[in-house]
């Protein structure tokens, strides 16, 4: 099972969403890094479950541990392990699911691949594990902040059929000023209702994170396979729910002329979205990431059994309508631990 990711800076996940930890283990980290413990915190507590009307109502504080490669708070070089408890699981809610596979969750596939799965709360496929990838994140972000003043930030872009125009020409700050962490704050408070409404309905919505990265190095990913978009395609596309990414023009550069997509010598555009042939050309970072909308609903399905059969059945549990808030967090942690690795494998090459 694929539970690692990353050459020079390594992420392993490990824990299970009603099991008593989850966790990570990063290494590689340098040593003689000053460690944001409160930056850590800030960004758990915006990816945390319970954390507002619109999400779900598995109430977890999220406290974290690191128990090993930091050390006066520094990193020492060492693996870093972090630890959370999972306090406010209840696996009885999942009891009536040991036998059945919910629509566009994992059960079915896991069952067929491994013989064998935990069924409280998707177990490891739950997305509960990224909370230590997002404490991990936290940490990346440290290191590029030192090294390049480098900045990775997310925000909501759309909602079900509810979009901001231009997103990366706004200001940003306003985003984590509303629920939904949308930087238009009308668009924002119709996200919320849209939300709401859903939930009111058993239903769950999809939508879009835009990010950006600032002062982001020219130089980083590595020709042929090893292209920065290509991992950060793998990181991003790691995460629960992801369906789609674009940089830059995306899919409407298919629609354009050679003379309308070149970004040229005298452009101000950004239509490659700071990656030219798999390398960051020193323009912003821009990307956007398509999530489908959350698999557990409670309206009735139609849902097959182990046994073969064809039922229909309610989801209950807690569970969020829309999952984009929460998953803010998540895209820049996975973003930034792929950019810090990039920038540890340029220190091969004797570039920092």
């Amino acid at each position: 099972m694929g539970n690692s990711i990353g050459k020079s800076l390594v992420l392993t996940s490990f824990g299970d969403s009603h099991g008593p930890y989850i966790g990570a283990v990063l290494d590689g980290f340098p040593s003689g890094i000053e460690i944001d413990l409160e930056l850590i915190k800030l960004d758990l507590n915006r990816r945390r479950p319970g954390q507002s009307a619109i999400s779900t109502l598995r109430n977890e504080e999220d406290n974290f541990q690191i128990i090993s490669g930091i050390f006066e708070g520094k990193s020492t070089g060492t693996p870093i392990t972090i630890l959370i408890e999972n306090k406010d699981h209840k696996s009885s809610d999942y009891e009536s699911l040991k036998n059945l596979y919910r629509p566009g969750h994992a059960d079915f596939v896991y069952d067929k691949k491994y013989g064998f799965r935990d069924h409280r709360g998707g177990g490891r496929s739950s997305a509960r594990v990224t909370a230590a990838w997002v404490a991990a994140g936290a940490i990346a972000k440290t290191l590029l902040q030192k090294w390049y003043q480098c900045e990775v930030h997310s925000v909501v872009s759309s909602v079900y059929n509810l979009e901001v125009d231009n997103v990366f020409q706004l200001d940003w700050h306003e985003a984590e000023n509303n629920l939904v962490r949308c930087p238009n704050p009308e668009i924002a408070q119709k996200m919320i209702d849209c939300i709401h409404q859903a939930q009111i309905d058993g239903d769950s919505l999809g939508g879009k994170i835009a990010t950006k990265v600032t002062n982001c190095p020219i130089g980083f990913g590595e020709p042929l396979f090893d292209k920065l978009n290509a991992d950060l395609a793998k990181s991003i596309f790691s995460i629960n729910a992801v369906k789609g990414l674009e940089f830059g023009s995306g899919f409407e550069s298919s629609k354009m002329l050679g003379s309308e997509y070149n970004d040229d010598a005298v452009s101000i555009e950004n239509k490659e979205g700071g990656i030219t042939g798999g390398l960051s050309n020193g323009k912003q970072l821009e990307f956007t990431t398509a999530f489908k909308p959350v698999s557990s609903i409670a309206k009735t399905q139609k849902i097959n059994t182990k046994e073969g059969q064809i039922i229909d059945h309610s989801i209950e549990g807690r569970h969020d309508p829309c999952v984009l808030p929460r998953a803010v967090p998540i895209v820049e942690a996975m973003t930034a631990l792929c950019l810090a690795d990039h920038a540890l494998l340029n220190l091969k090459f004797g570039k920092l």
